[in-house]
């Protein structure tokens, strides 16, 4: 069976859950944080995979890797996901999820990378004017490397506004060559 079209499944059950129960927002949350656990922590893949560890310490695992806060109906989800032996696609579970709950609450996920730290103000102008464009909510992940000289780039779905001082530099140089 598709590993893919089983994590849907399972994700889209979640969100219905979480939407039925209103607590969507928390479990969305906690998927978020286990995602960036299954990033951060290379080994947690293969410590959830290893069938050596019993339901009770991977289920334990998951919740601490959501956070340890996690709500009920996540710790009862994580449980039925052990259950039934899915373990091995929790992470393509929550990917699942958060693209599901993102496209129902019409979220945009943008990036904005910049030479210096931006003051709110700035911030939130860009942010107006990429919900403008895309007529949804946007989630600003910021990220700063001064080798961008100045300027910004932005990504949001599939756009890129690259606005940095070290592009445009490349391209003079492109052209003299």
């Amino acid at each position: 069976m598709d590993l893919g079209l089983i994590s849907v499944r399972y994700a889209r059950a979640l969100l219905k859950a979480g939407i039925e129960a209103g607590v969507s927002d928390r479990v969305y949350n906690d998927m978020l944080t286990v995602l960036e656990s299954y990033a951060k922590v290379p080994q947690f893949k293969a410590t959830i995979d290893n069938p050596m560890l019993s339901r009770q310490q991977k289920g334990d695992l998951l919740i601490a890797a959501a956070g340890g806060a996690s709500c009920e109906l996540t710790r009862t989800f994580f449980g039925l996901v052990l259950k039934e032996g899915r373990e091995r696609i929790m992470q393509f579970i929550a990917n699942s999820f958060i693209t599901l709950y993102r496209k129902h609450n019409n979220l945009i996920s943008a990036k904005l990378t910049t030479a210096t730290t931006l003051d709110s103000q700035t911030e939130a102008k860009l942010r107006r004017l990429v919900e403008s464009k895309t007529n949804g909510t946007v989630e600003f992940k910021t990220n700063v490397k001064p080798e961008l000289i100045g300027g910004f780039v932005l990504e949001y779905d599939t756009y890129r506004m690259d606005a940095s001082v070290k592009s445009q530099l490349n391209t003079i140089l492109s052209q003299l060559n």
